[in-house]
C-alpha cells in the first residue's frame, strides 16, 4: 500500500462525510494519516454509521452545511485549503427522487457545480474525485456492461440528475481545468461511477440490505418490489479503494490521463445476481429471515438490468477487486449480526478495512 502513503498529512475534504460511503471513506483515510475534513448535512437515519462509529472525533474539522449553499461551501474550502476532495454529497435515492425531483436535481447537479466553481477560485493544486452513479448511463435494459464511452441519460429524476452532473463535470473540466494543461493550473478532476454498494452500517430507506436488516430484526417478512432486477453488487470498500487509488495517482504523478470518467464495478466474470439471489444468500448466512414479493403495481419505474464494466480501471489504474460477491455478503451479514450483538461499530469497520487491505498491493 505504498501509493496510499501519499495521503499522509494531506488536507482531504469529503463532502457527504456523514453518509454511508462518506463515513467509511473518512474512517479509512484517517487510518492513513490524512487530515480529514467533512462538509455535509447531519445524518438522516437512526442509527447511522457516522454516529455509531463516532467518525466526528477522528476529523480535523467539519462543517455541517448544505452543498447547495455556495457561500458556506466556498468559505470552508478556502479555509481548509484541500489537497484532495472526494465529492459524495448527494440525494442518493431513486424512489425519493420521484417525490422530490427539484431537490434531487438541485442537490446532485447544482451541488456539483457549486463545488467545482469553488475549486475554480482556490488557486492551488488539488485533485478532485466527483462521485456520481452507475445510473448516469442511458439504460437500455439489456444485459450489457456499460463502459465510460456510453452516453449519459437516465429515466428517473435521480438517474437523470447524475447524467446531468456528469455533463457539468465534463464542461468544467474542459473549460477551466483542461487536463492537457495540468502543469499550469494543477487541478485534476475525475468523475467516478460505482455499482450498488452494500456493507455494514447502512440504514437508508429503500435500500435492499438495510430493508432486509430491519425486517429480520423486527422478525417480519421482507417485501421486495423487483426480485429479478440485476444490479452490480459490491462491498462498499471496493469502489472506495478505486476512488482512493485514482486520487493517489492523480496526486503522485500529476498526469493528465486521470482527469476523466471511471467505472468501479464488480468482477465481470461473476454471474449477475438478482435482488432475490442477494437476499436469499444474505438470510442464509444470517441464519434467519424470509422474503416475499410485493405484488402491488403502483411502484415508480426502475431499471431491470444494470451492469458496469471496470476494464478501464483494471487496465490503466491496475485496480484489483478484493472480495467476490460471496465474501461481500458474508462480511455484510457478519457486520450487522455482530453490531446487534453489542460489538463496537468502529472496531467492526476497522476490522473489515484491515482484512480488505491485507492483500492490496498499493
Amino acid at each position: 500500500m505504498k501509493l496510499f502513503n501519499v495521503f499522509k498529512d494531506k488536507s482531504v475534504l469529503i463532502t457527504g462525510h456523514t453518509g454511508f460511503k462518506g463515513s467509511w471513506l473518512s474512517l479509512w483515510l484517517t487510518t492513513l494519516g490524512a487530515n480529514v475534513h467533512g462538509f455535509s448535512l447531519l445524518p438522516n437515519t437512526q442509527p447511522n454509521h457516522y454516529t455509531i462509529a463516532n467518525i466526528a472525533e477522528l476529523l480535523d474539522s467539519q462543517c455541517i452545511g448544505d452543498i447547495k449553499n455556495y457561500n458556506t461551501l466556498q468559505t470552508y474550502i478556502h479555509e481548509i485549503q484541500p489537497d484532495c476532495i472526494f465529492h459524495l454529497a448527494a440525494q442518493p435515492l431513486v424512489k425519493k427522487s420521484y417525490v422530490e425531483p427539484i431537490e434531487t436535481f438541485n442537490t446532485n447537479v447544482m451541488g456539483s457545480i457549486y463545488l467545482m466553481d469553488a475549486i475554480r477560485t482556490l488557486n492551488k493544486p488539488c485533485s478532485i474525485i466527483m462521485i456520481t452513479s452507475d445510473k448516469c448511463y442511458e439504460n437500455s435494459n439489456k444485459k450489457e456492461y456499460y463502459t465510460e464511452n456510453d452516453p449519459m441519460g437516465g429515466y428517473d429524476p435521480y438517474s437523470a440528475s447524475k447524467g446531468c452532473a456528469e455533463l457539468a463535470i465534463s464542461s468544467y473540466r474542459r473549460s477551466f481545468f483542461p487536463p492537457i494543461d495540468i502543469n499550469k493550473h494543477g487541478i485534476s478532476v475525475a468523475s467516478v461511477r460505482a455499482g450498488n454498494v452494500i456493507g455494514g452500517g447502512d440504514w437508508a430507506d429503500d435500500r435492499i440490505i438495510p430493508d432486509a436488516v430491519r425486517a429480520v430484526i423486527m422478525d417480519e417478512y421482507l417485501e421486495i418490489r423487483n426480485p429479478n432486477a440485476i444490479r452490480p453488487w459490491q462491498h462498499v470498500l471496493e469502489p472506495l479503494s478505486g476512488y482512493m487509488l485514482l486520487a493517489a495517482k492523480m496526486m503522485h504523478t500529476k498526469s493528465y490521463i486521470y482527469s476523466d470518467g471511471w467505472n468501479f464495478g464488480p468482477k465481470e466474470n461473476e454471474s449477475p445476481m438478482t435482488v432475490s439471489n442477494i437476499i436469499s444468500d444474505f438470510y442464509n448466512i444470517w441464519g434467519k429471515g424470509e422474503m416475499k414479493c410485493d405484488i402491488t403495481k403502483n411502484h415508480p419505474h426502475e431499471t431491470d438490468v444494470l451492469m458496469l464494466s471496470s476494464r478501464k480501471a483494471e487496465k490503466l489504474l491496475d485496480w484489483k477487486h478484493q472480495w467476490n460477491i460471496n465474501e461481500t455478503i458474508i462480511k455484510t451479514a457478519d457486520w450487522y449480526k455482530k453490531f446487534y450483538a453489542g460489538y463496537d461499530a468502529r472496531e467492526l469497520s476497522l476490522s473489515d478495512i484491515k482484512h480488505y487491505t491485507s492483500n492490496m498491493r498499493y
